[in-house]
């Protein structure tokens, strides 16, 4: 047993990485009512918890070359444990963001790059291939599970106790990490200070205006900011357009100067002439769409089934169990694939098997969502993540020399969670957007009298929020409306949240049907194994999805 003990401490830090990234879609609503806010700023949480991640993983790990890995682990395992405490204790919205947005999302980039590392340190041979193993299968627990635990927590007892978890299971990793060997040198590093602020900044505008365009619009100005005032829209385009070019300048210049650092003979964020190998290119391109989908589908049916149905936390986790059970039976298959078909054909089924499955629940859209075909769609919708899970962890890997793979596994981590941010963002904005104009619609059209109609405008001038749909005829009361009235205008709510959800779906379909387009540098050809099981575990949600390669060729 103390021979597994190094998985076990790592392991545990690892499901509380994966389990923190799906407990709280389950628990929208009432996190919601607890801390009287909106689905908008629950949106902006989910966002930002992964967009941190995505603005920091490549500095994180770069501290990790520095400290050491083991340090590493430690010290962000003592703040993400902080900024758990401070989510639990959260008494409103701005502090639940501080907490668990900021602080966990910092410490999670100093825990995640250093768990694949330290296996690779302390295992060797077909240790190393159980041990990673280990890993990919408690990530996997973990994304199935996730639901299902946040959802009994969050309906019996509180979601808080979520996080008053995780606090205790990170104090127990920091206490036993001295048990870990390190044994990777430190190195003498610089850390480019102007790098890390252009790419974070880069990638913080282009996301923040996704996320905003329900409000702003996407070129066409809605509702614009305001100063003094003034309306913020340059030009007469949207902050939104703005923000997504900016975000790009920013990031040019990045690359740029990574370049030039490089040419000076000094230390980069980020080698950029990696992602010149055209099968790494491809393998993070889609992993990064991947997650986008994984993202969008966990965040649009939680809000629906809680926000429409009126589903309490443990009834949204079981809807959403066939996609987490079908990802993990769908690892272990795309695995075994592996020694029969090239890494592209199964990317390409998984691909076709996402686009297909958002095809199938667009179809079962109805009032219930309780269509045979709703519970299809989703198993297939983890069976298509499954089958790409099972194969872009070790394509990316296996693209580079060993020497790189650490900064391939930061990459994968930048590009990981900036997919689950643009996901949530993108997803959740066309959403809550499609809601706006749908409701619009429908009172226009509805049988309400001119007057009423003109009260509902002015109500909802601002944009219109996911609200219960149980709690609108309460509201509609409140602004003077007759008990006929709030029952039709309850009617047209739920047919325009019905609408909206749709409308997500079908936004689901075209991302996953773009994903088809980034894996043309997959490599096609199977790869021959001389009767070992590959050195990487699946590249399950959230995880380290892979470790470094005994043997590597690269592909530029």
């Amino acid at each position: 047993m103390k021979k597994w003990s190094v998985v076990l401490i790592l392991g545990a830090a690892q499901f509380v990485m994966v389990l923190d990234s799906t407990v709280m879609n389950v628990s929208i609503s009432t996190v919601v009512a607890d801390l009287d806010s909106s689905v908008t700023a629950m949106q902006t949480a989910i966002t930002f918890y992964t967009l941190t991640m995505a603005a920091t993983m490549l500095l994180g790990a770069k501290l990790g070359d520095i400290w050491g890995r083991r340090r590493a682990l430690v010290i962000g395992s003592i703040v993400y444990a902080a900024g758990s405490l401070v989510t639990a204790l959260s008494p409103n919205m701005l502090t639940l963001f501080l907490g668990w947005s900021v602080v966990e999302g910092l410490g999670a980039v100093l825990v995640i790059p250093a768990i694949a590392a330290l296996l690779a340190d302390n295992y060797d041979g077909p240790d190393r291939v159980t041990a990673f193993a280990a890993i990919g299968a408690v990530s996997g627990a973990a994304v199935a599970a996730g639901p299902l635990i946040g959802g009994f927590m969050t309906t019996y007892l509180s979601w808080r106790y979520v996080f008053v978890a995780e606090v205790v299971i990170m104090a127990v990793v920091v206490v036993f990490a001295g048990r870990i060997a390190d044994k990777a040198a430190r190195r003498r590093l610089g850390i480019d200070v102007p790098s890390v602020l252009l790419s974070a900044s880069g990638l913080v505008a282009i996301v923040y205006g996704m996320l905003q365009s329900k409000v702003w619009g996407w070129i066409v100005p809605l509702r614009s900011p305001e100063i003094g005032g003034v309306e913020i829209a340059p030009l007469g385009i949207s902050l939104t357009a703005w923000l997504i070019v900016v975000g790009g300048a920013l990031l040019s210049l990045f690359f740029a100067r990574q370049r030039r650092l490089v040419a000076r003979g000094r230390d980069p964020l980020l080698h950029v002439q990696l992602l010149s190998i055209r099968r790494l290119r491809s393998g993070l391109s889609v992993l990064g769409g991947q997650y986008a989908i994984t993202a969008g589908l966990f965040f649009m049916v939680p809000v629906y089934l809680q926000m429409t149905l009126g589903f309490d936390a443990l009834e949204t986790g079981v809807r959403i169990f066939p996609l987490s059970v079908s990802l993990i039976l769908f690892s272990v298959v795309g695995t075994r694939l592996s020694a029969r078909w090239s890494p592209k054909r199964i990317v390409r089924v998984g691909q076709w098997t996402l686009a297909a499955s958002s095809l199938v629940l667009l179809t079962a859209v109805d009032p219930e969502l309780s269509s045979p075909a709703f519970g299809l769609g989703m198993f297939c919708a983890g069976a298509g993540l499954g089958l790409l899970a099972s194969q872009l962890g070790n394509v990316n890997m296996s693209s580079v020399t060993e020497k790189e793979t650490s900064e391939v596994g930061g990459l994968q981590g930048v590009f990981q969670n900036l997919g689950s941010s643009l996901g949530t963002a993108l997803i959740g904005s066309i959403l809550i957007g499609a809601l706006a104009t749908s409701f619009a619609s429908g009172v226009a059209q509805s049988s309400l009298p001119a007057e009423t109609q003109a009260i509902v405008a002015e109500r909802t001038e601002g944009g219109v929020e996911i609200v219960p749909a149980d709690s609108v005829p309460e509201i509609a009361t409140e602004a003077g409306l007759g008990d006929a009235e709030a029952a039709e205008l309850q009617t047209v709510y739920v047919q325009s949240q019905l609408a909206s959800l749709r409308t997500a779906l079908f936004a689901l379909i075209l991302l996953a049907l773009a994903s088809l387009l980034l894996s043309r540098g997959i490599p096609d050809d199977v790869p021959r194994r001389s009767g070992a099981a590959p050195t990487q575990a699946p590249s399950t949600p959230r995880g380290p999805d892979s470790g470094p390669e005994e043997s590597t060729s690269v592909e530029r």
